[in-house]
């Protein structure tokens, strides 16, 4: 399976949080599973520290791309395409980060990882793990 991970699996998952139940581990570190982190979701994260509205290092220049080696997760970046079809998803989600997710997932084939549900109004492979 290709699998596009939703920023707050990636916090949930380096942090080791409950809220991922094995099962979703186990799928995100199987080998035979491609799994993706957005640039997008990178972005946010940067952001939100920044902010301090997210508490992780704040050297998010070194750590988050160790981690992402670590856990053996791609970084997806941002097309042109991706960032054009933006224009015609429906507005169901006003988050500017999670819309170009859901058009990377569209266009790359890719099942989106997550726990909210507004994703579940886009036509997208999602696996829901609330």
């Amino acid at each position: 399976m290709r699998l596009l991970i939703d920023t707050h699996i990636l916090i949930w998952l380096l942090a080791a949080s409950s809220r991922l139940s094995d099962d979703v581990r186990d799928m995100l570190a199987s080998r035979h599973n491609d799994v993706y982190f957005s640039i997008a979701g990178a972005w946010e994260m940067a952001i939100k520290v920044g902010l301090g509205k997210l508490d992780l290092p704040p050297d998010l220049y070194a750590w988050l791309p160790a981690e992402l080696e670590a856990a053996q997760i791609r970084l997806l970046p941002i097309d042109l395409e991706h960032v054009l079809s933006v224009e015609s998803l429906p507005h169901h989600h006003r988050d500017p980060f999670d819309r170009i997710m859901i058009s990377q997932a569209q266009i790359d084939g890719l099942t989106l990882v997550t726990a909210d549900h507004a994703f579940a109004l886009y036509d997208i492979a999602r696996f829901d793990v609330s």
